[in-house]
């Protein structure tokens, strides 16, 4: 295996560090190799790393060894992979291009480094590297140690810069000091810790030159004094890079929702002792449209006609063909379900059009809180799909794209809960869609059974996503989108035969529950 290092790219808080870079690197690859794959964020799997470029090291903590504290390494590190080998399933190309391989993502990586752990942290080790500067100490994650946790607050309490690091505050924010760090080890797409009861921060694992949605969209909702978004407290980034000039945001911390349960929770629980959601879908309806109203406000808009439709229906049919290639359940389905995209550019091509805006872009019951006290809702996680470009995630789209995915969340808890999809559950999802629809159009937003051949394509390409979601992280859960690709594709064969849309009356047939 082979590896390079740009010293020219490596930023460092000592000399040390940027001297011994290429021998860290070397010394880390035989650990990272092995350790990275088996990570949640990790997004190559199924391809095999061939090598690793260091972008950039800082020393948060001093490594020394034999110390009697741990030190702390911040790495930014790329990582190379080639084609998935013969008779391993193949894996999708990015949604951009399916034709062509993907770039090599990259990581970022906060590693402790001890002479010994205590036993509560062996879940965390990497390994001991047999060379370079760290040889013979134990490498381990260092979020998930509370004492290192801590001293990142630490960080994000006193702005400034650290190497190639820039931690940045909200001037009128109050971070006490010395709150005890809680790591969560829920496996997500990102890392996230607890300080006490009032903040949380979250680690990007996977990161990409610009502007991190999850950090701009809530500072623009709090500019539009939208209490419906916890508003970052501070954050810390890379410097801009000499060649592209854009910062890379790193981690986000802002205000804890402590007491709060999430949607997706609630949802089930209802569905479990067979209560009725309706009530607290409309209100969720209303936060959601209050969202969208502000982002409009705060952030530029735009409208898609033929050029953008074209282009959105293109790239909903590559991921299609793409999914198809990894889920062969999915190929039988395919000439209907390409069918609602290729409506959607018909509809640009006869002079309709659409306002887009910013949205959330990964909008789903577990993204969303509710408060014990008030019973208000909260909407968090304005990342996007983390798969997806950074690019695409930051790009205007019609905020009826969260409307649908929200819809398909509620199928989701339908035919994930304690009765499996059974005809009350999938009625208890019915009544569930069109009460959030309803409460989303009464609070100002567009009402979506206006527009349901944009409805119809925005919820079949979020089915095809969750299709190769669930095939390559959850295979057991893979009925769930299916039984959703059949209802969308047996609609769009009923819209063939009759010339009619099922999809306009006042129930919300074109998204329901039903199989």
């Amino acid at each position: 295996m082979s590896e390079t290092a740009s010293t020219r790219a490596i930023r460092s808080s000592h000399d040390r560090l940027s001297t011994t870079a290429p021998a860290l690197l070397s010394s880390l690859v035989p650990l990272l190799s092995e350790w990275l794959p088996r990570q949640r964020w990790f997004a190559g799997k199924g391809r095999p790393i061939t090598g690793f470029q260091l972008v950039s090291a800082t020393e948060l903590l001093p490594c020394a060894a034999g110390g009697a504290t741990p030190g702390l390494l911040h790495l930014l590190v790329r990582a190379q992979q080639s084609a998935a080998p013969p008779g391993a399933p193949p894996q999708p190309a990015p949604p951009e291009n399916p034709a062509e391989p993907a770039a090599a993502d990259c990581y970022q990586l906060l590693l402790g480094v001890h002479s010994a752990l205590p036993p509560q942290l062996a879940p965390a080790v990497i390994g001991r590297p047999a060379g370079g500067p760290l040889h013979g100490r134990t490498v381990y994650d260092a979020l998930l140690d509370a004492r290192l946790c801590a001293l990142l607050l630490e960080r994000l309490r006193v702005p400034g810069r650290l190497g190639g690091l820039r931690f940045c505050r909200v001037p009128d924010s109050t971070i006490s000091s010395g709150m005890p760090a809680r790591p969560l080890t829920a496996e997500q797409s990102n890392s996230s810790v607890v300080y006490g009861d009032a903040y949380i921060l979250k680690v990007f694992r996977r990161t990409a030159p610009g502007l991190n949605p999850d950090l701009e969209l809530p500072l623009a909702l709090a500019r539009a004094k939208c209490g419906r978004v916890p508003a970052p407290a501070a954050w810390f980034e890379t410097d801009p890079d000499a060649e592209d000039g854009e910062p890379v945001t790193l981690g986000v911390l802002q205000p804890f929702l402590n007491g709060s349960a999430d949607g997706w929770q609630l949802a089930l629980n209802a569905l479990a002792v067979q209560a009725d959601f309706t009530s607290s879908a409309r209100a969720l309806g209303h936060a959601t449209a209050e969202v969208h109203t502000a982002l409009a406000q705060t952030l530029p808009t735009t409208e898609l006609r033929r050029p953008q439709l074209d282009a959105i229906a293109a790239r909903m049919n590559e991921r299609l063909v793409a999914t198809a290639r990894v889920v062969p359940a999915l190929r039988p389905y395919c000439a209907r379900l390409r069918a609602a995209f290729d409506e959607l550019a018909a509809l640009g091509h006869d002079g309709r059009a659409w306002a887009a805006q910013r949205i959330h872009g990964d909008l789903h019951l577990g993204q969303t809180l509710r408060s014990a006290d008030e019973g208000r809702w909260s909407l968090i996680d304005f990342e996007g799909e983390p798969s997806r470009p950074l690019a695409e995630r930051r790009r205007p789209q019609p905020a009826v794209r969260d409307v649908a995915a929200m819809l398909r969340s509620f199928d989701y808890a339908a035919r994930s809960g304690p009765s499996g999809g059974d005809p009350w559950s999938l009625e208890w999802a019915r009544r569930t869609r069109a009460a959030y629809c309803l409460g989303y159009a009464e609070a100002g937003g567009l009402d979506p059974r206006s527009a349901p051949e944009l409805m119809r394509a925005y919820e079949t390409d979020k089915a095809v996503y969750e299709v190769l979601y669930e095939a390559r992280h959850r295979p057991n859960w893979l009925p769930v989108p299916m039984a959703a690709v059949r209802r969308l594709a047996g609609a769009q064969a009923s819209r063939g035969a009759t010339g009619m849309d099922p999809g306009t009356g006042p129930d919300l047939d074109v998204a329901d529950g039903r199989a």
